[in-house]
């Protein structure tokens, strides 16, 4: 039966290696439980109101778990889903200050919305499919730099510099027992990966969290430097979810708060950067995983990107922000998941967090972060499909390589490497080589790219 579901053998996988995958998957992305309400909290709405913290756990994890079990059994894609990191910052930091929590999530679910439309009328299919064979790898590439980035910093080995954008460790060297911590679980996570262990991220995180947990109970340790989560043994296994959240949103009412010029801005930010870094996230991790086909075509495409539309809805009504494809599935994809059954294993897991809030902070970042980096080092595999003697692609293949950890955003490179392949290609003359949807891409980006500008402008 699930053979039958999900596609295993056609896609030569097994149930072990998809349970094995969802978990890693799971791990890798748990911290977003205790990120996103932190986030959130931090900020006020125009009135002064804060977010609960303990309401935005609960309806975290509540979207998690439903968005990523819609991607498994509507998708049948190795996805984890939860709340997207940015999009977040754009409901707390560009949509709060203008307007309530109840409007801005009303915002979110209508961004959701329009997402689903372009989806289903195959708008948003057509795009992705637009993009150059070339640029989907280079978009590969660049998510696994960006996937490595992601965790050498949240692990401490990268921090920003005094005299340079970034540096080793938070005083330009290594220190700290977290720091050590990562070192040892990338080295234990290579040793075992290079050796064929199965389950050797999985491996890998339980062995260093468990070390953790006891480093930091018998160290002298500063908390905040594990970062988010503090690797100790809980108080109690179990917490009854608050479910306040629930329902709270009002879709029209930002746009009489704050204008409809400020709530369109807002729109449109959440829409592009949910429909681009989802796109990203997509084509990068079905590309490490071997289900993009020779045509750079991912199989069931037009049911995954509806199901991220509903993710973002999902979020949006529960005042979790956005959910959204998240790029931390690279680590399950890397440890054999292959189908929409690892998604269910990560949405299982996602939902016991309903109950067993205390368990998500065991797992600190140095002991997630490892796998992270070695999915990055996977991924940039794919750079050899990259014709890089071909100057009209190299070019916007390095850009978009390049501007997503140089700018912490999978949109931006998405966004330089279409500008860049048009305009070159437009000016050798090469129209015919231009699909007509990626000259409205590239506007659409320009704008994107200018949205302040465009903002003074008709303010």
């Amino acid at each position: 039966m699930l053979d039958r579901l999900f596609e295993l053998t056609r896609r030569e996988s097994t149930v072990g290696r998809e349970v094995r995958g969802g978990i890693t998957t799971f791990m890798a992305m748990a911290y977003i439980i205790l990120l996103n309400p932190i986030i959130l909290a931090g900020a006020k709405d125009v009135t002064g109101a804060q977010l609960s913290i303990v309401q935005l756990t609960t309806s975290t994890a509540l979207a998690a778990a439903i968005s990523t079990l819609l991607m498994a059994f509507v998708g049948n894609a190795p996805f984890g889903m939860a709340a997207g990191l940015g999009l977040n910052a754009v409901v707390a930091y560009q949509a709060a200050p203008h307007m309530t929590w109840r409007e801005a999530m009303g915002l979110v679910v209508l961004g959701g919305f329009v997402i689903i439309l372009l989806a289903v009328t195959g708008l948003r299919t057509l795009i992705m499919n637009a993009i150059p064979l070339a640029l989907k790898h280079a978009i590969s590439v660049g998510i696994g730099l960006f996937v490595a980035l992601i965790g050498l910093v949240d692990a401490g080995f990268v921090a920003t510099g005094s005299g340079t954008p970034v540096q080793l460790g938070a005083t330009g060297h290594l220190t700290g027992w977290p720091v050590v911590m990562f070192c040892f679980g990338l080295l234990l996570m290579i040793a075992l990966y290079t050796r064929r262990t199965p389950a050797a991220i999985l491996i890998s995180i339980v062995v260093t969290a468990a070390l953790s947990v006891l480093v930091n109970s018998v160290a002298t340790v500063d908390p905040r430097s594990w970062g988010v989560v503090t690797p100790r043994v809980p108080e109690s296994l179990i917490a009854a979810p608050d479910f306040g959240l629930v329902g709270q949103f009002d879709l029209f009412g930002g746009f009489a708060r704050a204008g409809a010029l400020t709530a369109a801005v807002v729109l449109f930010t959440l829409v592009l950067s949910g429909f681009f870094d989802a796109m990203g996230t997509i084509i990068g991790v079905s590309d490490e995983a071997g289900l993009v086909d020779r045509a750079g075509q991912v199989p069931r495409l037009g049911r995954i990107l509806t199901v991220d539309g509903v993710a973002g809805m999902v979020g949006g009504s529960v005042s979790a922000s956005a959910n959204t494809v998240f790029v931390e599935s690279a680590a399950g994809v890397g440890e054999g998941a292959r189908t929409g059954l690892a998604s269910v294993a990560t949405g299982a897991l996602l939902g016991l967090t309903l109950l067993f809030t205390p368990l998500a902070g065991v797992v600190p970042a140095a002991a997630a972060a490892p796998a992270l980096v070695l999915v990055g080092a996977l991924m940039m595999m794919q750079s050899r499909n990259v014709p890089w003697q071909d100057v009209d692609v190299a070019i916007p293949a390095f850009l978009t390589i390049a501007l997503m950890p140089f700018t912490y955003s999978i949109t931006n490179g998405v966004g330089a490497g279409v500008i860049s392949y048009t305009l070159i290609k437009a000016a050798r003359g090469r129209f015919g080589e231009i699909p007509w949807l990626l000259w409205v891409v590239s506007l659409v980006f320009l704008a994107y790219f200018a949205i302040d500008w465009l903002e003074r402008l008709f303010a």
